[in-house]
């Protein structure tokens, strides 16, 4: 079993290039894979290994970035869920390209896993998914808006389109781990808009927290790793991956007659020529027998 860490956050980094030279040896020393992206407003990252390994990492994050170790989103995978060790340098920790946004301090109010339903349940408060379309497809909070957007830098127009700060007096937000949601709520701010609340730790602090039983949260939580989703107590989820497209697919889209495990799925199946779609099927292939050597 390994164990995986999300983490980020916003602060400024002084030198990101320094702090890439330092921290991608010690995470290849200590054996961990993953990605971490450092940008002078910060770092955010997931990655996986030993847990001992990941906990000296947070720790030396914690040094280097004022990562507070108790914001780092765990849970489990039965294999490794990353390829290769990455530490990226990027202008931004998360892309929203917009100018003057301070999402070290001028974000929306938290709100705890425990807290979140009454939000939910709250008709005056309007629910914004923030995360892209293929993301939301798979699961989300019962009676959120979703955007439907294909990259979160189409986020700023969604906003401009359709609220309004004069109207929408009180907006709430949830993203995976919560990195989105403060930067989302910064450039809210900035428009105008007050009161704003975001899920303290995301989708995955809430999958955690709270009881399946109490959760009014439906379908499973898109990850960016080989896992593809997680459930309620951060469990490894149902859907897969389709490589053809490179959207996930949930228990029922598996059911669909033009989905093929590894090759395509109902929403691309007629995007390939029979060529690509034999290079995918020995692509599969390849993966299944190295996944069934690392169990031996």
């Amino acid at each position: 079993m390994f164990h995986v860490a999300a983490l980020y956050k916003f602060t400024k980094i002084a030198d990101p290039q320094k702090l890439r030279d330092r921290l991608l040896p010690k995470m290849r020393n200590l054996g961990i894979s993953g990605t971490i992206i450092c940008a002078p407003e910060g770092i955010n990252g997931t990655i996986a290994g030993g847990k001992i390994a990941l906990e000296k990492i947070v720790a030396f994050l914690g040094e280097e970035a004022a990562l507070p170790p108790e914001d780092v989103k765990w849970s489990t995978a039965a294999q490794q869920p990353f390829k290769k060790c990455k530490v990226k340098l990027k202008p931004e920790i998360v892309t929203l390209r917009e100018d003057n946004i301070d999402s070290a301090n001028e974000t929306g109010d938290f709100v705890t896993p425990a807290q979140w339903n009454e939000i939910l349940e709250n008709p005056d408060i309007i629910v914004l998914d923030t995360r892209n379309f293929y993301e939301t497809e798979i699961g989300t909070f019962k009676g959120a808006i979703d955007p439907k957007t294909d990259s979160f830098t189409d986020f700023p127009d969604f906003i401009e389109k359709h609220l309004n700060p004069d109207i929408n007096k009180e907006v709430a937000m949830f993203c995976t781990g919560g990195i989105r949601c403060e930067k989302a709520s910064a450039y809210m701010r900035k428009q105008g808009f007050e009161k704003i609340y975001q899920l303290h730790g995301g989708i995955l602090k809430y999958l955690e927290d709270v009881p399946e039983e109490d959760s009014l949260w439906e379908g499973e939580c898109f990850v960016f790793d080989d896992r593809v989703a997680i459930a309620h107590g951060l469990k490894e989820g149902t859907s897969e991956m389709c490589y053809g497209c490179g959207y996930p697919v949930t228990l029922e889209d598996q059911q669909d007659p033009n989905y093929e495990d590894g090759v395509c799925c109902g929403r691309c199946h007629d995007q390939h020529s029979e060529e690509r779609k034999n290079v995918l099927r020995e692509r599969h292939t390849r993966i299944q027998a190295e996944r069934q050597q690392a169990k031996a």
